[in-house]
């Protein structure tokens, strides 16, 4: 059964639709975009903020949210008219205001433990000839892997989701559309992936949290984690997962040394995040990206 929207995104008509009878799917876009996720933070923060009883979890994504409830609590048909009138009041985003966090990720490019699984996984790469950076840059017009560093690290990305393991926050970066890197997902999946990849697919970053199987290009690690499942570390005391929606990450590269003295930290369980808080709108965002980016990269490590 699907229900029509009452609101366009661009010409997009969102979609309504139940999965089964404890479900609604929400599409409110078929593209990302920063607009679009925000509009998505808004009625997602505001559903649960209304804490209506049958709601059982709130899973927002990029462009699209889905809500499961309990219909013997709610009337399917009353959260349907709920869902949509939340829409209306965010529809032109005025008097949204989102409280983050700007956090300073350190990332060691091109390293050892990565470009291992980079070169032995190169029979399911577009390029097998070059590394994924390598590949990486030259599509995206870049003449050399420094210069598309440069521009990864440049600009902060906000966290547009977590999913699809535990902690992985899928990142967009806050740049205007046509400064965005986009890069295909390997042609056919690898086994292997390092944990704490810095990895590139389409136009998100993602840092693995634990080892396992990929597609995303590999760029780098991360040298501190996004999961923590013994909660050892400061910054995981309330959550074994670190990344929240709306976040805004800095990736920094940095040299070997720099990430081995803060492994060390981490092994030792005294490593926390730089991070600051902030409250914008997402007209403070969508009016000039690299005005809000420098204000943003300011206050993190000026403040």
């Amino acid at each position: 059964m699907k229900q029509e929207g009452d609101k366009r995104v661009g010409e997009f008509e969102t979609r309504y639709s139940f999965g089964g009878d404890e479900f609604i799917f929400v599409e409110l876009s078929e593209e990302m975009s920063l607009e679009v996720n925000f509009r998505g933070i808004a009625i997602t923060r505001k559903l649960k903020e209304k804490n209506l009883p049958g709601i059982v979890d709130i899973c927002p994504s990029n462009a699209s949210y889905l809500v499961r409830f309990d219909p013997n609590e709610i009337n399917p048909q009353d959260l349907l008219a709920e869902l949509k009138q939340l829409e209306r009041e965010v529809s032109d985003l005025d008097g949204v205001e989102i409280h983050s966090r700007l956090v300073d990720v350190p990332v060691l490019f091109e390293d050892p433990w990565t470009h291992e699984a980079v070169m032995r996984f190169r029979d399911r790469h577009q390029d097998p000839e070059s590394t994924d950076l390598e590949y990486a840059a030259r599509i995206n017009g870049y003449a050399s892997k420094e210069d598309f560093i440069t521009a990864i690290t440049s600009a902060p990305f906000i966290v547009s989701m977590i999913g699809f393991v535990p902690g992985l926050p899928f990142c967009f970066q806050i740049v205007r559309k046509e400064e965005q890197i986009e890069v295909p997902k390997y042609v056919r999946p690898r086994t292997f992936t390092p944990e704490r990849t810095f990895g590139f697919g389409g136009a998100f970053s993602v840092i693995y949290p634990v080892q396992g199987a990929g597609g995303y290009q590999m760029f780098g690690i991360a040298a501190t984690p996004v999961f923590d499942r013994e909660q050892r570390l400061p910054d995981f005391q309330d959550s074994m997962v670190f990344p929240r929606q709306g976040d805004i990450f800095r990736y920094r590269s940095v040299t070997r040394e720099e990430y081995d003295a803060v492994r060390e930290r981490v092994e030792a369980g005294t490593f926390k995040y730089r991070k600051r808080e902030i409250t914008f709108t997402p007209y403070d965002v969508l009016k000039d990206p690299k005005q809000f980016s420098e204000m943003a990269l300011g206050r993190l490590y000026h403040d």
